[in-house]
């Protein structure tokens, strides 16, 4: 069983696609398909289902894929080491992120990171906070920014990064668009723009609601917060917000919240261990400075 062989078959179990996988490892396809055909001949099973539409692991196939990847890891960290004791950093370095990050400046993180370390390829993954943090118990993901409670995050190491308050919004029209502050208990009755369940936000929305001991309606659930300020300026319900969002100047009120108060926390979680990849240490190292600065 040979490394290369480990690589080809995590890329065609994760892309589901073998012209897909090809592009991924750069070689042709029919190089691909020899490769996994070699692999299975060597371990004596079937390690896809494939079909003309889609590829689909095998029972083996799935007890196989944590392995390999913990194998590929592992070899990357040796790879790393030996970079370390040259005094430069080289691979990959696959971060997570969400679709927006508040009072987190991950642009001119990420960005400052590439210009010091400009041999590492960085990969960034987009996708909400729960799939996200299960990119990084799979091995699929280094590193993730998420906005997840703690309990959420068990397991992970995490390093909280920022936090802030979420408001109340509503379009000017609104019968509370004039209120300085307005409590939970007040929108029992409201048509709620909400997020998808396995957003992070969602969680502290849900959380704050369950403290008050309020039940709220949901009338949509949008997976974009520009396409939820859009529908709560035209009236179609109301929305709880990071704050910094006041900034994307939409026509609609921000209004602040009585206590309780969602807060919308940001963490980079890893390994429990810390990442394995020494340029994901070196990532951590760069925004525990930034905290602590």
């Amino acid at each position: 069983m040979e490394l290369r062989q480990l690589e080809h078959f995590v890329a065609v179990a994760e892309e589901r696609h073998f012209t897909r996988a090809a592009e991924r490892v750069h070689i042709v396809q029919s190089a691909l398909s020899s490769s996994i055909r070699s692999l299975e001949a060597e371990l004596g099973v079937s390690l896809f289902l494939r079909t003309t539409r889609r590829v689909e692991l095998t029972e083996p196939g799935r007890a196989l894929l944590p392995e390999a990847r913990r194998v590929i890891t592992a070899v990357e960290a040796a790879r790393d080491a030996v970079a370390d004791v040259q005094d430069m950093l080289r691979g990959t370095l696959s971060i997570g992120i969400m679709q927006a990050h508040g009072v987190v400046d991950l642009v001119g993180l990420v960005g400052r990171f590439h210009r010091e370390h400009p041999d590492v390829e960085v990969r960034l993954r987009q996708a909400a906070s729960t799939v996200l943090a299960d990119g990084v118990r799979e091995g699929t993901l280094d590193l993730a920014f998420v906005a997840l409670p703690d309990h959420a995050t068990r397991g992970l190491s995490r390093t909280v990064v920022g936090a802030e308050p979420m408001d109340f919004v509503c379009s000017p029209r609104h019968r509370f668009a004039e209120r300085k502050f307005v409590r939970l208990e007040a929108l029992a009755d409201e048509d709620f723009i909400d997020y998808p369940g396995e957003w992070g936000a969602r969680l502290a929305v849900d959380l704050a609601f369950a403290e008050a001991g309020v039940r709220r309606r949901s009338s949509f659930i949008a997976n974009d917060l520009l396409m939820m300020l859009n529908l709560a300026a035209e009236g179609f319900g109301v929305a709880l917000v990071p704050r910094s969002m006041a900034s994307s100047r939409m026509d609609v009120r921000f209004i602040r919240l009585r206590k309780p108060v969602p807060i919308w926390e940001i963490s980079v979680v890893g390994p429990p261990g810390g990442p394995a990849s020494a340029a994901g240490r070196a990532l951590l190292a760069a925004i525990t400075r930034r905290d602590s600065g």
